[in-house]
């Protein structure tokens, strides 16, 4: 992972953004919402826009951040994304609304695992986006890699864990201690895919970008 110096320098030079959207990241900072750190989120946008998607689910809204950031850097593009939490999804579709983005993000509510069926409705997706709850990752890429088109593309936001996945001395808790061995084996589980080739990024907490591959390529 990039130094702390490397990346309040790299954040220095990101643009200004929309006050409305620095102000959601300020809410989410206060309240401790998580959503991705801003070198991460801005090297996901640019993916998106060399990919140029038209449909993208996301698992995991949050409060509506990542969505509203990629339906910005992507205007052809129509999401679908899902949140848990009934809090957090009646202020993701509030700031939806603000950022005027409501006929292109629909939002669903309810638990990912259970919710596969109503996002098929979507498919199939050109880039599935995974940013919700870490131990959940494989059984979130099993069901939703299925909505995925051939050489459509899967990202895992989160999967470097803060570096824990590769020292986890310092980690303090078995919770932690549990959510590290998830991670770390998801992380292969994606390496060791017969179906996809991935990358594994080091910015933000660790981007994962999954290749599908076609069925000439496997």
């Amino acid at each position: 992972m990039i130094t702390k110096e490397v990346q309040d320098y790299i954040e220095e030079l990101i643009p200004d953004r929309d006050p409305r959207i620095v102000e959601i990241e300020e809410y989410a900072k206060e309240h401790s919402v998580p959503i991705m750190e801003l070198v991460g989120i801005e090297a996901l946008l640019q993916h998106l826009r060399i990919i140029q998607p038209k449909k993208i689910l996301e698992v995991g809204t949050a409060i509506g951040y990542s969505s509203i950031r990629m339906a910005e850097a992507v205007p052809d593009a129509s999401i679908v994304t899902i949140e848990k939490d009934p809090e957090r999804y009646e202020l993701a579709v509030a700031n939806i609304k603000e950022l005027g983005f409501t006929d292109r993000i629909t939002v669903l509510l309810g638990d990912a695992n259970e919710l596969a069926a109503e996002a098929e409705k979507h498919a199939p997706f050109d880039v599935v986006f995974i940013d919700a709850a870490k131990g959940q990752y494989q059984r979130f890429f099993e069901n939703y890699g299925r909505q995925l088109r051939p050489k459509g593309i899967m990202i895992s936001d989160n999967i470097l864990f803060k570096g824990y996945v590769a020292d986890d001395s310092e980690v303090g808790t078995r919770r932690l201690a549990s959510l590290v061995r998830k991670i770390r084996s998801y992380n292969e589980f994606l390496m060791n895919h017969e179906e996809y080739t991935t990358a594994i990024l080091p910015v933000g907490d660790g981007l994962a970008i999954s290749m599908k591959k076609d069925k000439e390529q496997r």
